[in-house]
């Protein structure tokens, strides 16, 4: 990596952090406190701070770098973009060469049903655009009362008013008074997570958790229902990977109830899975399809609504006017490094890699890390991998709240020179599809590394 000539001391970075900066998700007093860890270059899946500690990434940023830093094709695409054209708006009867090229591109890789793309900033706005336009078809169909919406506890969907409501984090929830009305919790589908239910394998589990749909359908009454939505694999939530039994019958209950399906692809999509789309990897076929990350590999940001025709037939033949948007909708240079990211995929075939090369290699390395002593469950689905820290491995009973051993986790998973991401007690990874083999090695030791630092504090803690 090229060190920057400009850069000034990291004490200096972290007072002007301090003072001005208010980061999300953070508690910003115990961050102040500590001081921010400065990333100021980056390189294939490696990270450098300003103190010159290389860290590998096996977070892809946030769910989203997934063909690694400095791609210069994606560079000189918005390089060359923001020469031509840097900006102009998609509103008022007027589109740009990058909108309409990357929406067909888009479209080109999205299911066969479905045909249109409404260009948002983010997922959060993506979901959001998906709770209004889910509403608008009831209505153009005459079913006005159509307006709650089903979506699961612990699903992550963004942290827009809208968006948070339709997830389930209840910390949001708390913080802030929501959900707000029409939207309908149900449970998870996580098998590790509720408990391993005696008498109930994972496949019966999953049906279970399923059919809780249509109890809630019932409850609601159908006529009320507009649709269920949520991700196919539940990321923030702690790579909750469903039983195999689940997602067919979730479909089948939408499809039998007349209730919209909404797929929430933001980080299931672009390959994350292995496939396309998450949705493809269960076999389902989503009315709408949230997108945003993967989608221009967080070069910059963008979201999208991926549209089947069912859906968009009837908004444009009788709705009129959509009254929705975003000033940056379709932003010209976003849409270019879009379709870079789209162009390097296939060049490279980094679909094929994920699903024939990577993610049968991670399954591998990682399932191994499941004979750790605090490891209670090691999971992979396609490149995208958890394990659950326990402190009875018979069991699966976790450490005591006081304990933070996830947050210790994640923190000395830095000092080993690797990002990886802890939801409660459960550690998370997601790493670039650009990693090399080795590189790969590399990440299973740094986290196996984690895992003997954690055991060695706790114990000296008294915990372990």
């Amino acid at each position: 990596m090229n060190k920057p000539s400009n850069l000034r001391p990291t004490a200096a970075y972290q007072a002007m952090d301090a003072a001005h900066h208010w980061h999300p998700f953070t508690d910003t007093k115990a961050l102040n406190a500590r001081g921010a860890r400065v990333i100021a270059r980056a390189e294939g899946v490696w990270l450098e701070d300003t103190d010159g500690n290389r860290i590998l990434d096996g977070m892809s940023g946030l769910w989203c770098v997934n063909l690694g830093y400095g791609r210069p094709e994606i560079v000189d695409a918005v390089a060359r973009q923001m020469g031509e054209l840097p900006y102009y708006n998609t509103f008022f009867q007027t589109t740009h060469p990058a909108a309409a090229e990357f929406a067909e591109a888009l479209t080109a890789e999205a299911p066969d049903h479905v045909n249109r793309v409404f260009f948002a900033n983010s997922g959060s706005e993506a979901n959001d655009t998906a709770f209004r336009l889910a509403r608008v078809y009831w209505d153009c169909l005459g079913k006005p009362s159509k307006k709650t919406f089903i979506a699961r506890t612990n699903g992550y969907h963004g942290s827009t008013v809208a968006a948070a409501s339709l997830g389930g984090m209840a910390g949001m929830h708390a913080q802030s008074g929501l959900p707000i009305e029409g939207i309908r919790h149900i449970p998870q589908p996580y098998w590790f997570g509720e408990g391993r239910p005696e008498g109930l394998s994972p496949q019966d589990f999953g049906l279970a958790r399923a059919r809780e749909l249509e109890q809630a359908i019932d409850e609601i009454g159908e006529e009320n229902v507009c649709a269920f939505i949520a991700e196919p694999i539940q990321g923030a939530g702690g790579v909750v990977i469903p039983p195999e039994t689940y997602w067919p019958e979730i479909a089948r209950i939408c499809r039998e109830r007349e209730i919209l399906l909404i797929a929430d692809e933001v980080i299931c999509g672009f390959g994350r899975t292995g496939n396309r789309w998450g949705s493809e990897t269960y076999g389902i076929e989503p009315d709408l399809m949230t997108i945003a990350k993967g989608m221009t590999s967080g070069y910059l940001p963008m979201g999208g609504l991926m549209i089947s025709d069912r859906v968009a037939d009837v908004v444009i033949d009788r709705a009129g006017e959509f009254f929705h948007g975003y000033t940056y909708s379709g932003h010209p240079a976003a849409c270019a490094a879009g379709l870079a990211t789209l162009r390097i995929m296939r060049e490279e075939d980094l679909l094929g890699r994920v699903r024939d090369v990577l993610a049968p290699k991670l399954a591998t390395l990682w399932t191994a890390l499941g004979d750790h002593p605090l490891v209670g469950e090691a999971r992979t689905k396609g490149f995208l991998g958890a394990l659950e820290l326990v402190q009875d491995k018979r069991t699966g009973a976790r450490f005591p709240a006081s304990a933070a051993a996830g947050t210790r986790a994640r923190d000395l998973a830095v000092e080993h020179g690797l990002v990886m991401r802890a939801v409660g007690d459960t550690l998370v990874i997601s790493p670039p599809y650009v990693i090399a083999e080795d590189e790969l090695d590399d990440l299973a030791a740094r986290a196996r590394g984690t895992l003997d630092a954690l055991a060695d504090a706790l114990s000296a803690a008294g915990r372990a």
